[in-house]
C-alpha cells in the first residue's frame, strides 16, 4: 500500500479495483476468471492478483467464493420459495454438489439445515452458526409493532407503523416503482456500525469531488448509503458500503470515485426521523415488523438509505431518512 501512495497511483488503483468489485457483484452467476477480471482492471493477471489482495485484504478466488456463499446464505432465508439448487446456480456454483461442499465447509451444516433453522419460529429448532469468525443466529422474534394501519391516497398504499421503544419509533412505508438510478460513489471496506466519523469523512470526500464538478444541487442533493453485504452474515471487517449521490448517466468518474446503477424495480421506502444509535432498530422494524405483514418479500437488489438533511440542522439532531428495501410480491 505504501508503494502505491509513493508512486501516485493509489487513487487510480482504487478506481480499477472498484470496477472489478462491481463487475463481480453483477456477474456472480458467471464463470469469473482471473484473466477476465484482470482485463477489467487493465492489469496483467500476475500483478492484478497481488494488487487485489493488497487492496481488498483477501485473495481474489477466496473473495469470490465468500461473496457467493454469503449471497446464497441470505437468499436461503429471504426467498424460501426458491430451491436450493436454483440458488446455488444463480450464485455461480458449477453444481449443487460443489455448492453443498463449500457451504458445509464454512457453516458446518447443510444448506437445507441452515434454511430450516434460520427460518424457524420454534426456539427448539433454532441454532447459531459461525462464518468467518462471526456468530449468526435467528432470534425468532418479530418486532413488536404497537400500532399499524394502512391508508390509501393518490393511488398509493401507505403503511403507518409505530413501535413503543425508548425513544419511540414511527415510520410511514410506501412501496413504489423506482426507475434505474445512476450514482457516483466512494466506497469503504470495514466496520461502519455507529461510526459517525467514517460517514462524515466519506460524505465529505464525495461532496468535495462532486462540488468541483457542479454535480451538487444544494438542499436537493440527497446522500445515499448502499449496503452491499448482509451484516448478519458478513464479518464486520469485510462489510462494504458505498456513499453515493445521483448524477446524470454520462458523468465521467476518476480516481477513488466510481459509478454504478441502482436497478429499477419495486422498493419499500420507510421514512424515519432517527437518532444516531437507532439505525439498526429501524432496519429491524422494516424487516421484522413491516415486511412479514406486508404481502411482500425481499428482492435480490441492493438495499440502501437515503438521507435528506444534515442532523446538525435538526432541532433534535435527528436524521430524516428513508430505509429502502428492494421487494417483490409474495
Amino acid at each position: 500500500m505504501t508503494e502505491f501512495h509513493r508512486s501516485g497511483n493509489y487513487q487510480d488503483y482504487i478506481s480499477r479495483i472498484n470496477r472489478v468489485l462491481d463487475y463481480i457483484d453483477n456477474n456472480l452467476d458467471k464463470n469469473l476468471t482471473l484473466k477476465e477480471l484482470a482485463n477489467k482492471a487493465y492489469f496483467s493477471p500476475f500483478h492484478f492478483h497481488r494488487i487485489f489482495r493488497a487492496f481488498v485484504g483477501e485473495p481474489l478466488a477466496q473473495y469470490i467464493s465468500r461473496i457467493r456463499l454469503e449471497k446464497a446464505a441470505t437468499l436461503l432465508y429471504s426467498t424460501p420459495e426458491i430451491s436450493i439448487t436454483t440458488i446455488a446456480l444463480d450464485c455461480g456454483f458449477s453444481s449443487p454438489a460443489t455448492f453443498a461442499r463449500a457451504f458445509k465447509d464454512v457453516f458446518q451444516t447443510s444448506a437445507s439445515e441452515w434454511r430450516k433453522s434460520v427460518n424457524s419460529t420454534d426456539s427448539k429448532n433454532r441454532k447459531s452458526f459461525r462464518m468467518h469468525g462471526k456468530t449468526i443466529r435467528n432470534t425468532g422474534k418479530d418486532i413488536d409493532i404497537s400500532s399499524r394501519y394502512i391508508s390509501y391516497g393518490n393511488q398509493q398504499l401507505t403503511w403507518r407503523i409505530h413501535m413503543k421503544s425508548k425513544p419511540e419509533m414511527k415510520a410511514d412505508v410506501e412501496v413504489r416503482k423506482m426507475d434505474a438510478m445512476t450514482v457516483v460513489y466512494v466506497r469503504n471496506i470495514g466496520p461502519y456500525k455507529n461510526d459517525a466519523a467514517l460517514f462524515e469523512k466519506l460524505i465529505g470526500q464525495l461532496c468535495k469531488w462532486a462540488g468541483l464538478r457542479g454535480l451538487l444541487k444544494g438542499h436537493d442533493t440527497s446522500i445515499i448509503s448502499i449496503y452491499h453485504d448482509n451484516p448478519e452474515v458478513t464479518a464486520d471487517e469485510k462489510q462494504r458500503i458505498s456513499i453515493c449521490i445521483e448524477v446524470p448517466d454520462d458523468t465521467a468518474v476518476s480516481g477513488a470515485i466510481g459509478k454504478m446503477t441502482i436497478p429499477a424495480g419495486d422498493y419499500a421506502f420507510a421514512r424515519f426521523e432517527l437518532e444516531q444509535g437507532q439505525f439498526k432498530e429501524a432496519w429491524d422494524m422494516v424487516y421484522n415488523g413491516w415486511l412479514p405483514e406486508s404481502g411482500y418479500q425481499p428482492a435480490d437488489r441492493p438495499c440502501f438509505e437515503i438521507y435528506y438533511n444534515d442532523p446538525k440542522d435538526h432541532p433534535q439532531h435527528k436524521f430524516i431518512m428513508d430505509v429502502v428495501v428492494a421487494v417483490k410480491p409474495l
